[in-house]
């Protein structure tokens, strides 16, 4: 049973920048894509971005490309995401999840529905 691990949140200003990290354990070795997802208060959550095992390619909502990053470092079972210029409606709770990287996962990984492990979530405030 895998475990998911998300790390970096915090509170920042308008215009700063943050970097999540997501650690995997417990889980044999497989080819698993690796998304991120976020949930502001009374909204739904929502696909931030993903990206495959081979890190060949990588994917971005239209509210967040050209400022955030995503990377993974397989040997460290590592997923991150770099969030710069960061607007106040980032704020939410960022939730990284991990699926088999399969038709499906290229069909919908903009849904939930893919991921078949997900972690706790960290919070990201952005606030003056």
């Amino acid at each position: 049973q895998a475990q998911l691990t998300e790390s970096g949140g915090g509170l920042v200003q308008p215009g700063g920048a943050l970097r999540l990290v997501c650690t995997a354990s417990g889980r044999g070795f497989s080819r698993y894509a690796s998304g991120w997802f976020r949930q502001a208060p009374g909204k739904e959550r929502e696909f931030v971005s993903a990206i495959t095992w081979s890190r060949a390619r990588q994917f971005y909502s239209d509210s967040v490309k050209g400022r955030f990053t995503i990377s993974r470092d397989n040997a460290m079972n590592t997923v991150h995401l770099q969030m710069n210029s960061l607007k106040p409606e980032a704020t939410a709770v960022y939730y990284c999840g991990e699926g088999r990287e399969n038709s499906d996962f290229y069909s919908y990984y903009r849904r939930e529905g893919p991921y078949e492990y997900w972690g706790q979530g960290t919070q990201v405030t952005v606030s003056s």
